[in-house]
């Protein structure tokens, strides 16, 4: 039987990531009450605030305490403000994290989804310091996997490269270093124009059909982004 094309199926990871985010989000819109739910995003939503040392935050308003501090920085990837927010995410994320997921296999994509939502939310706290700014949503993941699979995706033999390789091996082409990126005109030009949306997005709070009122947390973005950009040769199991 001939080996069917990775490209047409979703890695089991990235299935199981995104498959619980719709979870979770189900469960926060037909099941929890309002204020159930609010005490969810107290919970695990990131919030800069947390961590400001007041009396208010050491008092025990966020829950979880110190342990809560440490897995927001994560957990908030799973919360999304509303089902558009998610939408977008979870298309995004099976477009570029699978791609990135094939290459990598499970424990270095988990890893990957957990670094790049933690460097979104250090670069959100960096942005607002410690004021009550809550994130939620796995937009920063999503950017870090983008930024990731733009490495080796136009490779030649990679997925949307010249003289695609049949397969799994697509996956496994040699990546390009950051100089190779800057001299590539399709890289450099979705990165430019991903960098250009987001802070538009953001800075201009441009309106966006789901996130009228939302403030975009580009910076986090951008946090999640660099770190998939810059960390990926430690990730990445084939050897240049």
């Amino acid at each position: 039987m001939a080996e069917r094309e990775p490209i047409f199926n979703i890695p089991g990871v990235v299935g199981v990531l995104a498959g619980l985010m719709i979870a979770i989000h189900a469960v926060r819109e037909y099941i929890l009450s309002p204020e159930t739910d609010e005490q969810v995003q107290l919970a695990f939503a990131f919030i800069p605030a947390r961590f400001d040392g007041s009396p208010a935050a050491s008092w025990g308003i966020y829950p979880g305490g110190t342990a809560g501090d440490v897995w927001t920085f994560v957990t908030y990837a799973f919360l999304h403000a509303d089902w558009t927010h998610l939408g977008v995410n979870a298309v995004w994320f099976v477009v570029f994290g699978s791609a990135v997921a094939w290459r990598f296999g499970v424990i270095r994509t988990l890893l990957l989804f957990a670094v790049t939502a933690a460097a979104g939310a250090l670069a959100h706290l960096a942005a607002f310091g410690t004021q009550f700014v809550p994130v939620v949503g796995a937009s920063a993941a999503v950017s870090g996997f983008t930024a990731a699979a733009l490495r080796f995706i136009f490779q030649p033999g990679g997925p949307l490269g010249p003289m695609r390789l049949p397969g799994r091996m697509a996956y496994e082409v040699p990546s390009l270093g950051l100089a190779g990126m800057l001299r590539h005109p399709t890289i450099m030009a979705m990165i430019v124009v991903w960098i250009v949306l987001n802070v538009l997005f953001g800075a201009v709070s441009l309106p966006i059909p789901g996130a009228e009122g939302q403030q975009i947390a580009w910076q986090a973005h951008l946090g999640g982004f660099l770190a998939g950009l810059l960390l990926f040769p430690f990730f990445d199991p084939v050897r240049r």
